[in-house]
């Protein structure tokens, strides 16, 4: 029998059910605030984390840094650390010495997908402009139809992206971390490439994790290649893209802009963010649909039974240290959250 912890954002009875006695289990609450209920953190084999996030002050529903920091190496036994979300800045350093750190890819990438393409088309159609109005007023708005739209990233959210834009016959442009041709003959252009392929672009949608390749990587002259009246969606990290880069472009009129995810996060009062007319702020609820808890719980159970069975879980991200090389190590091919 292996013993999991699970935190409030979790159904215990969902997982039950989903599991369905395909392992023997005994599944316990933890918060990473609170002990543990009914149970030593030595006793745990696996740790699903709670939402997490590398702000200073974190969402009430979420944990930070220092929370995980404090929690996690007390589960030394754990084989596996499990989060509630693609993202896993800050996780790794924290790992007990024998755990694999895993994802919840396949949770989240369609409903962010989706709400970059809203985003996109409501500030391409005039939506904010329209919805403010107390008059009626006719005026003309660029549409995405023709227009070159460069996503930034071609994980999870970045594919699913491309394939909800396909519909309206838009010049997608991709880029990634790594150039390669697809099976059906599209070219992903390396980031390396990124200022080339942005220049005179309509759109730029941010969909890659935060790593130190990435931080600040939407600079002053990226935004500075895009075309007059161009759009930035940032549906990734708030930190991919240089706020104050971003605010002055917003602030001249040049660029519009909606983003699920802000530097900081969460955007504090009086930001100039909330008050400009040509941005969009949602706060980082790309995958926060009625779909993601059904497929939360599906995820975690499923993981739960493979290790619970002794075979290896999915979407490891870091595998789990030797005894003497300290953390672990990044699988390669393991899911990203959005490259």
């Amino acid at each position: 029998m292996i013993t999991v912890s699970l935190p409030p954002a979790l159904d215990q009875s969902q997982i039950e059910r989903l599991i369905g006695g395909r392992a023997q289990v005994r599944l316990v609450g933890w918060d990473f605030i609170e002990e543990p209920v009914d149970a030593d953190t030595a006793d745990l084999d696996v740790v699903v984390s709670p939402f997490h996030t590398t702000s200073p002050t974190p969402n009430p529903t979420y944990v930070g840094l220092p929370a995980i920091a404090a929690a996690l190496p007390r589960a030394r036994n754990a084989q596996l650390v499990q989060l509630l979300s693609l993202g896993s800045e800050g996780i790794a350093d924290h790992l007990p010495p024998g755990a694999a750190l895993a994802n919840a890819a396949g949770a989240m990438e369609h409903q962010t997908a989706e709400l970059a393409c809203t985003l996109l088309l409501a500030l391409s159609r005039g939506i904010p402009h329209f919805a403010r109005q107390i008059e009626w007023a006719n005026s003309r708005t660029p549409g995405l139809w023709g227009k070159r739209v460069v996503v930034l990233g071609h994980g999870g959210v970045g594919r699913e992206v491309v394939r909800r834009l396909q519909p309206f016959e838009t010049q997608i442009v991709r880029v990634a971390r790594t150039a390669r041709t697809l099976d059906d003959g599209n070219v992903v252009h390396p980031v390396a490439e990124l200022a080339e392929v942005a220049a005179g672009a309509d759109a730029l949608i941010c969909t890659v994790p935060l790593t130190p390749d990435t931080l600040g990587l939407v600079d002053a002259g990226i935004l500075s290649a895009l075309a007059d009246g161009a759009i930035v969606v940032n549906v990734g990290r708030g930190a991919v893209v240089r706020t104050d880069a971003l605010v002055a472009d917003l602030e001249s009129g040049r660029l519009s802009a909606a983003l699920d995810v802000t530097d900081p996060e969460p955007l504090p009062a009086g930001h100039p963010l909330w008050k400009l007319p040509n941005a969009i702020v949602t706060p980082h609820v790309g995958g926060n649909t009625d779909a993601m808890r059904p497929l939360l719980h599906q995820i975690v159970a499923e993981q739960i039974v493979r290790v619970g069975t002794g075979a290896s879980p999915e979407n490891v991200l870091v595998t789990p240290s030797s005894p003497d090389s300290g953390r672990g190590t990044t699988t390669q091919n393991a899911p990203k959250e959005r490259s």
